[in-house]
């Protein structure tokens, strides 16, 4: 799963680096170095054909909910289903979106504690979580509360000591792809949420600090030595 990941890119990199037409008016893009549920992130959508970077809810709330509490269950969807499942079926076909991103953290599971783990790019290059968006509205007249989810496959070579699945890194040249609303074709969809190349990303332990939410600083990215982390 992906629980937690780092947006700290500047925005004029993300404009560029993602191709960026129109950054959504009220978009607030401040670097969080330990985003969790819940909070807003930056999303990359198509948007009529323009390219957007905008901010939405973390932890997808299908249209069809009673109320947003849900959503705390959708913050992953898995690839081998997402095209399937009735939460994530309709944007899967028509809501798909890029989440930018640092890098993410995971927990490397030991014979003693559980070690956080940083991971991020060979090249320290921002990169590109596959992800979905909705729409969801409490009553008919309220104003539309937008949430997205991070899918996930298995994890690469890379990858599996620490855990066996990870976010889909989707490669920059089948950006377009995804975020293209008229490409309906769920086989081919589905090819591009596959485990990123084992030599893309590398990981390092940090600080349990990172375990806290309350947490998102600089700090947190520090390669910290395993024997020093549990005295």
């Amino acid at each position: 799963m992906c629980g937690r990941f780092v947006q700290a890119s500047a925005p004029t990199l993300l404009v560029e680096r993602f191709d960026i037409d129109e950054v959504v008016a009220g978009t607030s893009i401040e670097p969080h170095y330990n985003v969790a549920p819940r909070m807003e992130v930056s999303v990359v959508r198509d948007r009529d054909q323009v390219r957007s970077l905008s901010q939405l809810r973390w932890g997808l709330v299908p249209p069809w909910a009673d109320s947003t509490p849900i959503g705390d269950r959708m913050i992953n969807a898995r690839a081998e289903s997402v095209s399937e499942k009735a939460a994530f079926k309709g944007a899967f076909e028509r809501r798909r979106c890029l989440i930018p991103v640092d890098g993410f953290y995971e927990w490397q599971a030991g014979s003693a504690k559980t070690v956080p783990m940083y991971v991020h790019a060979v090249d320290d290059a921002p990169m590109a979580f596959a992800g979905l968006w909705e729409s969801w509205r409490g009553e008919p007249e309220a104003d539309p509360l937008l949430t997205c989810t991070v899918i996930t496959t298995i994890a690469n070579v890379t990858m599996r000591p620490v855990h066996d699945r990870m976010p889909v890194v989707l490669d920059p040249a089948d950006w377009d792809e995804w975020l293209d609303r008229d490409a309906r074709d769920a086989g081919a969809l589905a090819r591009l949420l596959r485990p990123a190349p084992d030599d893309l990303l590398t990981f390092h332990p940090v600080s349990t600090r990172v375990n806290s939410a309350r947490n998102d600083d600089a700090a947190l990215l520090v390669r910290e030595d395993p024997l020093t982390l549990f005295p």
